[in-house]
């Protein structure tokens, strides 16, 4: 079973190289990062404003995401960490990170990591869009 490192929801700027830092490890051949970040456009149609709500329950059921990836692939370490609060364009939402023997499993646990916290951890994004429109989409689509 693999280590997780590093896991949090944080109303602060997040580092990418604090996340890859985190994995680093002698036993993996492969390390595969994922970042998320705040486009300009979701579905054709320019978005002005973006911010992201967690459930008080989101850490909890982010570290059973995580432990779920250690227990289905053979990672060495593992880190995953989430914005909320407001954000602004090409801002980073979310940072993800899998350390693997290889790197075609660095590659899928990455994925199945941010596939699983997007659909599992409860945190919203309430966007608004240049027309004055608003919606809140489920987790970091």
């Amino acid at each position: 079973m693999g280590v997780i490192r590093l896991l949090g929801i944080r109303d602060s700027a997040l580092s990418v190289d604090e996340v890859l830092n985190s994995v680093g490890d002698h036993a993996a051949g492969g390390t595969a990062v994922f970042v998320g970040t705040v486009r300009e456009q979701d579905q054709g149609r320019p978005v002005t404003s973006l911010s992201y709500s967690a459930h008080p329950s989101a850490e909890q059921e982010l570290r059973r995401v995580a432990e779920k990836v250690t227990a289905d692939f053979p990672v060495t370490a593992l880190a995953a960490v989430h914005r909320v609060g407001d954000l602004r364009l090409g801002d980073v939402a979310v940072v993800v990170a899998a350390a693997c023997p290889h790197r075609a499993e660095a590659f899928e646990a990455c994925r199945r990591l941010i596939d699983d916290l997007k659909h599992e951890v409860p945190i919203w994004k309430r966007q608004v869009f240049a027309d004055g429109d608003a919606e809140w989409v489920g987790a970091c689509d």
